[in-house]
């Protein structure tokens, strides 16, 4: 339903186990190696345990999916078995023959003769059980007796069992002891942590095809408050939330989407002063989805579009065509979505016109005082270094588009196509944009290099001003001379403040935030100044 509004291939938070989604946090790294473990040493038990929805279920179809070559796997799903049908389950998991009216000691023999088979072979056999909590005690009793299955040095059978955290609580028994003694390997799973919850978020985004960040950082702290950091809850919540930016037309999720999304997964409906889409029934919903795939069919748009003029008095009057999808561009402007024709748009807009013979254009960049970028980033990039650019698009059918991002308004991109501007919705270009960009811009500095921790320059300097920060108290003290530190030494010193200054300012602008002042971080500090006049994609970055 709203999949092809936000520009995805598919639903990403689909509750349904699919190793493709799986977010290899550390946590899971380790579970799947524990797992990978029970593959392959011998003897004993393996224990998995996590509250619900931690993605246990996930994890063992990521390990099925990559079994050793020489391994065989039973796996059981359903444990409420009594020991008999325990024993059957497993001859059937591994294809063993049998009579349905054998006893216990028949099951054993013939399971036996199997695990001595494949021992010969040197084959590993594996016994997986998901949700062993609900084992019975007569079952775990049997579950033990297997593992005495074993050759003059080896044990035949590995099991791995698979639990809430009430496993534990169970195999604590003292009846149990013997069984708690055989397992070799403990791992307890545990919810996610803040950062790794806007991972999560992030990873299946990016897998179900965009990477445009829908969900902005409150909306990642909320999520987090309100799942606990719990899988299974993230993806209902935000499975929930983009339903709802849907309905409202809504193309970014802040805080409020996702506390109305979890107030009404959780069940707790607003009456009073809630939004309008909390009140709307699945009917309501699925009649409006109908209308718009009607209306889309009846009234397919024709690309509209106003020429692209440079003017180098004024700036760029906005584009008044009919904002369109940037699928329905690529048939009519294959021929002028070309290399050429998006750097000559590009520098146009820095008014500049390339010759042929004048060199590459970046060389005839340089010459100008201008440095190309050219990088791989994600869509909230772009915004905090608020230049044109050139973005490559990949449409349905493989082939490549060059397209100039030339700004962005009321929600929607301006893209410059040869020689003519079109305006698109956003969700539609960051659909087919595979995240290779590239940006023209002029270095304030004396050089475009890194910037870190402990350097002294002027362009240190720079980096205060561009921060605000030109206001700094002197760290001198009167009653000691040696301390009389200049306050131009200070400004050109990269001290641990500044540096504490230059994360907050990367992490808000979705950069990465490792305090170096790199060409990204510095494009964008240059770009929120703009003292060289230089195109912007909005004079209102970051909204």
């Amino acid at each position: 339903m709203y999949t092809r509004f936000f520009g995805l291939n598919e639903k990403p938070f689909d509750i349904t186990p699919n190793p493709r989604y799986l977010y290899m946090s550390e946590r899971h790294a380790e579970a799947l190696a524990h797992l990978m473990y029970g593959l392959n040493e011998a003897g004993g038990f393996v224990q998995l345990t996590g509250e619900v929805g931690t993605g246990k279920t996930t994890i063992i179809r990521t390990l099925l999916e990559q079994l050793p070559q020489h391994a065989d796997v039973a796996l059981i799903l359903n444990p409420n078995l009594n020991p008999l049908e325990f024993l059957q389950t497993i001859c059937q998991e591994l294809g063993i023959a049998v009579d349905h009216n054998s006893g216990s000691k028949q099951l054993i023999d013939v399971l036996n003769a199997h695990l001595l088979d494949k021992h010969a072979k040197s084959r590993r056999v594996v016994v997986i059980v998901d949700e062993a909590q609900n084992l019975a005690p007569q079952t775990l009793e049997q579950v033990r007796m297997l593992t005495n299955l074993e050759s003059a040095t080896h044990k035949l059978l590995q099991i791995i069992l698979i639990g809430q955290p009430e496993l534990r609580e169970v195999l604590a028994q003292s009846s149990l002891r013997q069984l708690a003694q055989r397992i070799t390997g403990r791992y307890h799973l545990t919810p996610l942590s803040h950062d790794e919850t806007a991972a999560y978020v992030w990873h299946r985004m990016k897998v179900a095809g965009t990477n445009m960040e829908i969900f902005n950082a409150a909306a990642l702290r909320e999520i987090h408050r309100r799942s606990g950091g719990v899988p299974r809850l993230i993806n209902i919540i935000c499975d929930r939330a983009l339903l709802g930016a849907y309905t409202l037309e809504q193309h970014e999720i802040d805080s409020g989407v996702i506390k109305q999304a979890a107030d009404e997964v959780a069940g707790h409906w607003r009456t009073h002063g809630g939004w309008p889409w909390i009140k709307w029934s699945m009917a309501t919903v699925m009649a409006v989805a109908v209308i718009s795939i009607i209306a889309v069919v009846l009234h397919q748009p024709k690309s509209t579009a106003v020429p692209l003029v440079v003017n180098t008095t004024e700036k760029l009057p906005p584009p008044k065509p009919m904002v369109v999808d940037i699928n329905t561009l690529f048939n009519q402007l294959s021929d002028t979505s070309g290399t050429d024709s998006a750097l000559t748009a590009l520098f146009a807009l820095w008014h500049i016109t390339l010759s042929p013979d004048a060199g590459t254009a970046c060389e005839q960049a340089s010459v100008a005082g201008l440095e190309c970028v050219y990088q791989k980033g994600v869509w909230s990039q772009l915004i905090a270094l608020n230049r044109p650019t050139i973005l490559q698009l990949n449409d349905d059918t493989g082939a490549v588009h060059k397209v100039v991002l030339a700004g962005l308004q009321n929600g929607n991109a301006q893209v410059a196509i040869g020689n003519t501007l079109h305006e698109v919705t956003i969700t539609s270009l960051a659909r087919y944009w595979n995240g290779d960009y590239l940006l023209l811009w002029k270095p304030p500095v004396s050089s475009p290099h890194p910037l870190s921790l402990g350097m002294r320059s002027p362009d240190v300097a720079w980096v205060r001003s561009a921060l605000n920060t030109t206001q700094i108290e002197s760290t001198s003290s009167s009653s000691d001379a040696s301390n009389n530190v200049t306050t131009v030494k200070i400004k050109n010193l990269f001290d641990e403040s500044l540096f504490k200054q230059v994360v907050e300012f990367q992490r808000t602008h979705h950069l990465n935030s490792d305090g170096v002042v790199g060409v990204q971080t510095q494009i964008a500090l240059d770009a929120l100044l703009n003292t060289m006049q230089g195109p912007l994609l909005t004079t209102h970055p970051n909204t």
